[in-house]
């Protein structure tokens, strides 16, 4: 079953997936094939706006994290 996802003020698509569900980029022709005409509203979402994740997206589908390498001691 699909998510519905709510952008927030300031939120664009794929900082609203990292946000939701940790999906990185590689999710976000999924998820804009699922939603026709979301492209067209542009790089920051309006408020309110409802995005349809598909339940085949899993974090999986994310950019890889790399360990923090921290030189000094606190």
């Amino acid at each position: 079953m699909p998510d519905t996802l709510t952008a927030q003020q300031g939120d664009t698509l794929d900082a609203l997936l990292w946000r939701a569900r940790r999906l990185g980029s590689p999710a976000l022709a999924t998820v804009l094939a699922a939603n026709p005409g979301l492209a067209a509203l542009g790089t920051t979402l309006p408020a309110g706006t409802r995005v349809t994740v598909p339940a085949t997206l899993t974090t999986r589908d994310t950019t890889p994290v790399r360990d923090m390498v921290q030189l000094w001691d606190d």
